[in-house]
């Protein structure tokens, strides 16, 4: 993890100091990292981990605002951490960490819920700004972990079911904004897109995803490919 200075100060984020959780097996980048964290503006490092068991437990006992989470560890690897915690706490928001953009790694972890996927030598400028996007609702993938998700959706391998059609259940206007969700547009390029205020747009978001019974942006985007809708 380079060191870079922040480059938005608190963000978009505006209810609070985000708490995060910070998980890896690695002893010394998990400290390093939980440290330029802690001294950014309204971000608090709530706990370390060392393991995929720790953190359920400590996402449990804490509930953090997000979770940073190492892809692979000995005991209980990142995407199968990410179900339990999502299942028992779901407005929790994961973001994984890998040292390299695996394909297996990036599908296994976005079916298993998380909001991000970023590798571990991403600046840590934009790795703020993937946790206050993630305390926001907002997916957040590296270039390469978007390649992949979307390759594997194109291919129609992601998880090798079709998925329930249930397009009709949006309106027209969220039909509009799903579209642009799948070319990868966060709430306020969709707001001066579609000449709507970023609240509406933030609104219509989470319409579609609980319509949808989808729990992040990704799997929106994800859906929105598979139907055509992009």
């Amino acid at each position: 993890m380079t060191e870079s200075p922040s480059t938005d100060g608190r963000g978009a984020w505006d209810e609070g100091v985000i708490r995060v959780l910070v998980v890896d097996d690695h002893d010394l980048f998990r400290a390093g990292l939980s440290s330029l964290l802690s001294a950014q503006p309204g971000i608090e490092v709530v706990a370390q981990a060392s393991g995929g068991r720790m953190a359920v437990r400590l996402a449990g006992e804490l509930q953090p605002d997000v979770v940073l989470m190492d892809v692979r560890m000995p005991d209980l690897e990142g995407p199968a951490a990410t179900r339990e915690i999502l299942e028992r706490h779901p407005a929790t928001r994961i973001v994984a960490l890998t040292v390299v953009s695996d394909e297996a790694d990036v599908a296994a972890v976005v079916e298993a819920g998380a909001s991000g996927f970023l590798t571990k030598d991403t600046p840590i400028d934009a790795l703020v700004l993937a946790v206050r996007a993630a305390a926001n609702g907002v997916a957040w993938l590296s270039p390469r972990a978007a390649e992949v998700v979307l390759g594997r959706v194109r291919r129609n391998r992601l998880d090798g079911q079709p998925d329930p059609d249930l397009v009709d259940e949006l309106s027209a206007r969220e039909r509009e904004v799903l579209r642009l969700i799948a070319r990868g547009m966060e709430n306020a390029e969709i707001a001066r897109e579609l000449g709507i205020s970023p609240r509406t747009a933030k609104n219509h978001v989470s319409n579609i995803l609980a319509k949808l019974g989808l729990p992040s942006r990704i799997q929106a985007a994800i859906y929105a490919v598979r139907r055509g809708l992009h």
